[in-house]
């Protein structure tokens, strides 16, 4: 139960993620800084991939480098957008983190929980 729960949550924020990536900029959400706001929806849509996926973890780094560079480039197709390398940069930085550090809580909680079993 709890898993199609991240499953859920982590196909609604990557259908958020692609609407404001590729939106008209007045409908983007602004909440600070662009260059956090991008790294945190990334490394977000991470981790909820990778709670969502756990037995693949390198598919889904894989997958989410491949959409964050992808939608990157999908911004130049729209009128009021424009995809920069940088960006892409930040997007697959905050993806990695998040990879790896919902990867390193499983990891953390598996330990717990196998050293209290013993």
């Amino acid at each position: 139960m709890v898993r199609k729960l991240f499953i859920l949550c982590a196909w609604s924020t990557f259908g958020f993620v692609c609407f404001v990536t590729l939106s008209p900029l007045g409908l983007r959400p602004e909440t600070g800084s662009a260059g956090f706001d991008r790294f945190a929806a990334y490394a977000l849509l991470g981790a909820l991939f990778v709670l969502a996926y756990p037995q693949h973890f390198i598919k889904v780094v894989v997958l989410i480098a491949i959409a964050a560079l992808g939608l990157e480039g999908l911004q130049h197709l729209t009128p009021e957008r424009h995809g920069h390398l940088v960006d892409a940069a930040m997007k697959v930085a905050g993806s990695l983190a998040g990879c790896c550090f919902a990867k390193l809580g499983q990891i953390v909680l598996e330990s717990q929980v196998a050293a209290g079993s013993r």
